[in-house]
């Protein structure tokens, strides 16, 4: 990461986090208070990031994906809170076939 994009993502995190709307403006003028220098497109694309994207809804969601559990409950909260997530259905357990052992076919280890 360079020094524009790590200085524009703090920026970006500090008017969201003040409840400040996210502009390119702003960006700049917390750049230019803290003395960093930075490419000028920086700042316009964090606030165009800001403009698609609910800033807040990513920090909440930066251990978001990965694992393959929790899927199902997490698209119930999603969906519709956490009384959906107690109505979801639990997921389904495949059932495993059971493995053979040796005396089935008639001979053993020790044999």
């Amino acid at each position: 990461m360079s020094v524009g994009e790590i200085a524009s993502t703090y920026a970006t995190l500090i008017l969201t986090d003040d409840g400040i709307s996210v502009t390119a403006d702003k960006i700049a003028a917390i750049l230019k208070a803290a003395n960093v220098e930075v490419e000028s497109y920086w700042p316009s694309l964090f606030a165009k990031l800001a403009e698609k994207k609910n800033i807040s809804d990513l920090i909440a969601n930066v251990g978001a994906g990965g694992g393959g559990g929790g899927a199902p409950a997490a698209a119930a909260l999603a969906a519709g809170g956490g009384a959906a997530a107690a109505a979801a259905p639990p997921p389904e357990e495949k059932e495993e076939p059971k493995e053979e052992s040796d005396d089935d076919m008639g001979f053993g280890l020790f044999d």
